[in-house]
């Protein structure tokens, strides 16, 4: 089994990526679906989360209000630091449940796993092969801006948070241009499957 890990900036194509790797026949596992899955109710990181902010980020139903919290760890470091130190160790553990898996029934897999702070956290050092998905900045503003609800100061504040792509492209093994066409976009997608191909 070949694992490599793929990141990229806010709104640089990483969906798109990530979609094109698991029609080629890779699985694709997003550290954003088992950060959700982490935070509910059933999760390891539900009553942490809950003793560290408070009752005020729950919904009627008991679920984590994810905005309400996101409004409190996105303006204060601090903050966001606590919850990535409840969160980031749970979903680790529930990739690392999830390669398992996926290894004991199929020992040939490729395996993507997607996260946009692979580079920040150092965890890319796990995969033997990381992939990053890079576009100009002002394409990722575009790209951004074109979302549901979409505003301008948040996705610069975001921005400003993530490393530059420039300095991800540094630990790359593979780089993934999508500032032109889709069909371009894919096209290098597929030339980096036949590659991890090779390498698994």
């Amino acid at each position: 089994m070949l694992i490599a890990g793929l990141t990229g900036g806010i709104a640089c194509g990483k969906s798109l990526v990530a979609e094109e790797f698991r029609k080629l026949g890779c699985y694709v596992i997003e550290a954003d679906d088992l950060g959700h899955e982490v935070l509910l109710p059933s999760g390891p990181a539900y009553a942490p989360v809950i003793a560290e902010f408070g009752r005020g980020i729950l919904n009627e139903d008991g679920t984590i209000n994810r905005s309400r919290l996101a409004a409190i760890v996105f303006t204060d470091p601090s903050a966001l630091q606590k919850l990535n130190a409840i969160v980031h160790p749970a979903v680790h553990e529930l990739a690392h449940e999830r390669f398992r898996k996926i290894e004991a029934n199929d020992k040939n897999a490729i395996v993507i796993y997607v996260a946009a702070i692979l580079v920040e956290t150092g965890g890319y050092r796990e995969y033997p092969k990381l992939i990053v998905v890079t576009c100009s900045q002002e394409r990722q503003l575009e790209r951004a801006l074109s979302r549901p609800g979409a505003k301008e100061s948040d996705i610069r504040a975001r921005l400003a948070r993530q490393l530059p792509i420039a300095k991800k492209r540094e630990f790359a093994d593979y780089v993934i241009d999508s500032d032109g066409t889709i069909e371009e976009t894919l096209r290098q997608t597929k030339l980096v499957f036949e590659e991890l191909k090779k390498a698994s």
